[in-house]
């Protein structure tokens, strides 16, 4: 029987995004040590390369015939869009080529929530689809009545939002680069459960119980919350190479001394503001480590664009790399917070860690995120308006020397430990994954 067991295939789909990719493939690592054998179906945008880590998947792309531009001039919400329309049938003969190649062993098809168009091919070869969500389950619930808050997005900015408490209106997920049309329309889209036979969360339940609750009211199918996933099967899912060289420094650094900046795979600064946040960060007299990706300042390729006064600023006090070892540098004793555009996997990993954070969101669900560290878990504070040196040493000294930043750390620190319980045999994401797992086993 387990022999028949641990043929079962199952055909995972992630959009292609770096913060969406790395749970994709931490769920893949997790289901296949659970007995499944794994199809990652991608396509050419973002393509993440198979390691060693994953030998034993397959690894297949989606025929289509966008530009190669695309990713870089759509953004995120525009490109979903176009390939929803454009994959469809792709994947459909990606489906019919594999069930030629697998037989009846393909049980299942999990899709991220934002390529919708993995369902309606799956519903053709009645193979049973399932929803699986990078993001939290209060962004979701945020999603699913965006449309019904259109009006109130441009004039109720501040007030709370009812029933979503402590969000307000300006803090629902959306999007600098799209319209709003554009924006509901693929929202609409991604929280409709279709024919989907249940939906997995990126979550736990010590986090978003209520939140949870709600969701599992309204779908009206299994909710399964899983997370955090790189506490559950941890392996190397970055897009970019890993500068581990800021280990290095860090090791010649004071236990909680060091603010680690890291604004995500998507951001972008424009030449004052970095200038201003190297000088907030000068003035807090607190060393810093700065990941600045390569195109993530507006008109330079790197850092060459920068005045002279920068680098003296790092020369003193800080060490820049392109892109670093998340996990590894927030697990570093000498890191005493995380200045971050909150991602909901940066927050999970730095939940995860003990890591306070400050936070200042760009777009999507970073608002969502970002507000429930400052007022629900209250492990950290936001920095709204625009980016000045006087908010980020302000922001910067609250966190690293002052006591609020100590109460929020032993706050943080408690939460860890939920979590860490929360993934462990006999905890509720260990048990939820099991449900799912025996769930998977009956399709």
């Amino acid at each position: 029987m387990e022999e028949k067991l641990a043929r079962k295939r199952l055909v995972l789909v992630p959009i292609p995004a770096q913060g969406h990719i790395s749970p994709m493939m931490q769920l893949a690592k997790a289901l296949h040590l659970k007995g499944f054998s794994i199809t990652v179906a991608q396509t050419k945008f973002s393509y993440f390369s198979p390691q060693d880590d994953f030998s034993d998947f397959q690894f297949i792309t989606i025929p289509e015939s966008l530009p190669e531009s695309d990713l870089e001039n759509l953004g995120q919400i525009l490109l979903a869009l176009k390939l929803n329309k454009e994959c469809h049938v792709g994947f459909k003969e990606c489906l019919g080529q594999l069930l030629l190649q697998h037989g009846n062993d393909i049980s299942c098809v999990i899709y991220d929530e934002f390529l919708y168009f993995a369902e309606a091919a799956a519903k053709e070869f009645n193979i049973p689809s399932v929803i699986f969500s990078t993001t939290s389950a209060t962004a979701f619930l945020c999603r699913s009545v965006f449309d019904k808050f259109l009006n109130e997005f441009k004039e109720k900015q501040d007030e709370l939002v009812p029933e979503f408490h402590p969000l307000r209106y300006r803090d629902f997920p959306d999007s600098r680069r799209a319209p709003l049309e554009s924006i509901t329309e693929l929202y609409r889209n991604a929280v409709d459960k279709r024919t989907a036979s249940s939906v997995i969360i990126n979550t736990s339940s010590c986090l978003e119980s209520s939140s949870l609750f709600c969701l599992q009211e309204s779908l009206e199918i299994p909710v399964y919350p899983i997370g955090p996933l790189h506490m559950v099967a941890s392996a190397p899912t970055s897009l970019l190479e890993e500068d581990t060289s800021c280990i290095e420094w860090l090791n010649k650094q004071k236990q909680n001394s060091v603010i680690f900046v890291g604004l995500g795979s998507l951001a972008l600064m424009e030449i004052n503001e970095v200038m201003e946040m190297v000088s907030g960060l000068a003035a807090s007299n607190q060393n810093f480590l700065w990941v600045i990706r390569p195109g993530s300042i507006r008109g330079s390729g790197w850092l060459e664009s920068l005045p002279e006064e920068f680098s003296d600023i790092v020369l003193d006090k800080g060490y820049i790399v392109k892109w670093a070892p998340q996990k590894e540098v927030l697990a570093h004793p000498a890191v005493g917070g995380f200045w971050s555009h909150c991602g909901w996997n940066s927050t999970l990993e730095s939940l995860g860690e003990g890591v306070p954070m400050i936070s200042k969101p760009f777009t999507g669900d970073q608002k969502v995120n970002a507000r429930y560290l400052e007022c629900v878990w209250k492990i950290g504070m936001q920095v709204e308006g625009d980016l000045d040196r006087g908010a980020v040493e302000k922001a910067v000294r609250r966190l690293m020397v002052c006591e609020q930043g100590e109460v929020m750390r032993m706050r943080a620190v408690t939460l860890k430990e939920k979590l860490r319980r929360s993934v462990r045999s006999g905890g509720s994401s260990h048990n939820s994954l099991e449900e799912f797992v025996n769930f998977l086993r009956t399709l």
